[in-house]
Order: C-alpha cells, then sequence, then structure tokens
C-alpha cells in the first residue's frame, strides 16, 4: 500500500470533495494513454496549488503535478503517487511600457498565445503551435516555428523547498528542450509565469498566428499523441531519422509512428502505453544501427512501469 493510500483519510479531510480515488488518467493526457492514479486531487488556482504542495510535503506524502498531460507518456499500471491535476487557469495582460502577460501554470499555452494575439499583443505567435500548459512549457523550455520559452520568459513563479520564489530564465538554465528543473539539477514546481509582449495590430499577429496553426496542421500529424517523441540530435531531425530508418507507419497494437511525421507516435484509438514504448525502443535501437545516432526522449515517462 502506497503512502499516498495511507494517508488518505488526512488528505480526504483537507481537500474534501476535489480528492478522488482510482481515476484513469487517460482523459487527463493528449496522448489518452494511461492507467490509473490511486489518488487524484484537482486545484483551480495557483494558491490552491501551492497551499496543497505545502500540505503533502508536509506530511511526506510522495506527489507529482499533471498539467495538460502532453510529453508524457503515462504507465498502464498508473500511478502510486498522489496526482495533483491543475487546474489554475488564470491569466492577465498587463498593458504597461513594457507589456507582458502573467498566466497561471495550468493555463493552456496555445490559448495564452491566442488570447494575447486577439487583444493586439506580440511576441507570442509561434506558441499557437504548441501543446500543453504554462508549466509544462517553463518546465520543458517549449518550442516551435523559431521560437521557445527561454526567449521571452520573465519570471517564473515557482515553489520551491516550501517557499514560493521568483526564479529568472537565467535561474531555469535553459538548454534546448530542457531546463535545471526537467534535468533533474533542481526541484520545484511552477506556479506561474510572466511572459514579454510588444504591441502590434491585432490584424498583423493574427496573421502571423494563423500562419503558425497552417504550418502546424501541414507539418504534424492529426489524432492523439504526446507531440514529439524524441528530441533534435545537434544538427538533425529526428523524424528525418526515424523515416530513413523505413519506420513510418510501423504499428504496436493501435500505436503507430506516424506516416506524416516520424517523430510523432499516434494513438488509434484503445493503446496500450506498453505498445507506445515498445515503439520507442524500436526506433531507438533501429536508428542506433542504421544511422548511428542515439536518439533522447522529449517525452518523460510517468508511473509504474
Amino acid at each position: 500500500m502506497t503512502t499516498a493510500i495511507l494517508a488518505i483519510d488526512v488528505l480526504r479531510q483537507r481537500f474534501g470533495s476535489a480528492l478522488r480515488e482510482g481515476v484513469a488518467l487517460a482523459p487527463y493526457t493528449s496522448a489518452r494513454i494511461g492507467g490509473p492514479a490511486d489518488l487524484l486531487l484537482t486545484v483551480r488556482s495557483s494558491e490552491a496549488l501551492h497551499e496543497a504542495l505545502q500540505f503533502v510535503s508536509a506530511r511526506q506524502i510522495p506527489f507529482r503535478v499533471l498539467g495538460g498531460g502532453s510529453n508524457v507518456l503515462v504507465s498502464d499500471k498508473g500511478v502510486r503517487e498522489l496526482v495533483i491535476l491543475n487546474q489554475a487557469r488564470e491569466m492577465q495582460i498587463v498593458d504597461a511600457a513594457e507589456p507582458r502577460v502573467h498566466a497561471d501554470s495550468g493555463v493552456i499555452f496555445s490559448n495564452r498565445a491566442n488570447r494575447t494575439a486577439a487583444k493586439g499583443y506580440a511576441g507570442l505567435e509561434w506558441a499557437a503551435a504548441v501543446p500543453g500548459t504554462v508549466g509544462g512549457a517553463v518546465y520543458g523550455n517549449a518550442g516551435a516555428f523559431g521560437g521557445d520559452v527561454a526567449s521571452c520568459l520573465l519570471r517564473a513563479e515557482v515553489w520551491h523547498a516550501g517557499n514560493r520564489e521568483t526564479w529568472s530564465p537565467a535561474q531555469m538554465g535553459y538548454g534546448y528542450r530542457s531546463s535545471v528543473l526537467k534535468r533533474g539539477e533542481a526541484t520545484a514546481i511552477v506556479l506561474a509565469a510572466d511572459f514579454s509582449l510588444r504591441k502590434e495590430s491585432p490584424e498583423v499577429v493574427k496573421r502571423k498566428v494563423e500562419e503558425v496553426v497552417r504550418g502546424r496542421k501541414a507539418t504534424q500529424p492529426p489524432g492523439a499523441s504526446m507531440g514529439s517523441m524524441f528530441k533534435n540530435p545537434p544538427g538533425e531531425f529526428a523524424g528525418r531519422l526515424i523515416e530513413a530508418a523505413a519506420l513510418k507507419g510501423t504499428r504496436v497494437g493501435n500505436a503507430e509512428i506516424s506516416l506524416v511525421h516520424g517523430n510523432f507516435f499516434i494513438n488509434h484509438g484503445k493503446t496500450l502505453a506498453s505498445d507506445i514504448r515498445d515503439l520507442i525502443e524500436l526506433a531507438r535501437a533501429r536508428v542506433l544501427k542504421q544511422c548511428g545516432v542515439e536518439l533522447e526522449l522529449e517525452i518523460e515517462l510517468v508511473g509504474e512501469w
């Protein structure tokens, strides 16, 4: 029996109906794959997220935070830790000499880009093609179409060592699709973040957003997926290497390496996480053998494997 389950009475007394047992996580992931969480706690504000983190850490209850569920593959066996489902989605545009947008970590990243564009603020158009939440994007230095979090983040509010702190981009230690958090060099949870904007004609920004969305539809496959499976190796593209290894269209169960883009693994319905895992290992082995390149996962494996 897990520590989280043993603490259920304490959690129930504190959080009431916000705490649920044995909840399937598949509906909360972009790939629609994954087994159950023993315990799932839903929070709807950055303050509630902070309070939940304080409560469970003080009692040494193991936990993990789940936002939009992109870039993660949840195991079929599920998750034994308490899963905190982050639905903190407040957002505010600050119209100042140097405009910015402040967003809770549970805000859908692409929605934030569309909302700022609609009000005539530029700088985040590239993010209209990025799935997941602000928290996940800040955690992993999400990027697309020439932009990334590192280039526009002003500050991140994080829960660290029991305190609410403000971290600069330098403290996040950003690299290509990585940060000190994703690399495990520091442990913190993103609560909210501020991003720089610039004033622009709404029509101009809207056109840029539309170009990004068209570009995404033209190059990325439809259907449920985790997003890019592997990081692009230096000077290369993971999708091209997978295609060169003749793996596009390969299936295990209902999981398929997309015919449109080799770095996307598609769930065709009722797909097992183990099927995706088998495709991951197949792609890694084949690309290493035929191209001499070791692919590094961009997604994270979550749960009991």
